[in-house]
């Protein structure tokens, strides 16, 4: 009787060579898969775990509408700060899929779109929920259910 995991790999894996990183970039663009290849190039350039890469905010990565040369975040597992440098290549994609996240919501926000949209040009890169609107100046109820 063999166990579940014979003859698979065990641990970390190896990792992505460059022309594989490549081909998912290229396979991204050509699917106009904004939001996923601002993603991807995030995790390219950050090396951060995915529960931090999705909650990495607009303001962590852009300032007053220009995204960032370098970015700082802190770690949600061991606390501790990371820093790193965002390439041309990601800066372009991650300020596309801002553009595109303020074309969806427009430019101001409700204290609605701020708990509900799940696309919000404050929130967080991955367009889940949002904590706070600097357009609006409001801070979501602690008692309303974020989406």
């Amino acid at each position: 009787m063999s166990s579940w995991d014979s003859g698979r790999v065990i641990g970390q894996k190896p990792p992505l060579k460059p022309r594989e990183v490549w081909a998912i970039r290229t396979r991204l663009q050509m699917s106009s898969a904004v939001r996923d290849l601002a993603l991807f190039n995030l995790a390219i350039d950050s090396k951060l775990r995915a529960c931090d890469l999705v909650a990495i905010s607009v303001g962590d990565v852009s300032i007053s509408g220009r995204v960032r040369d370098r970015a700082i975040i802190i770690q949600k597992k061991t606390g501790r700060p990371v820093q790193f440098e965002l390439t041309d290549q990601t800066r372009e994609s991650v300020g596309a899929w801002i553009e595109i996240a303020d074309s969806v919501n427009g430019i101001i926000c409700s204290r609605a779109a701020c708990t509900q949209s799940r696309i919000c040009r404050r929130g967080n890169i991955a367009g889940l929920s949002k904590d706070w609107c600097p357009a609006s100046g409001l801070i979501p109820d602690a008692t309303a259910r974020i989406q």
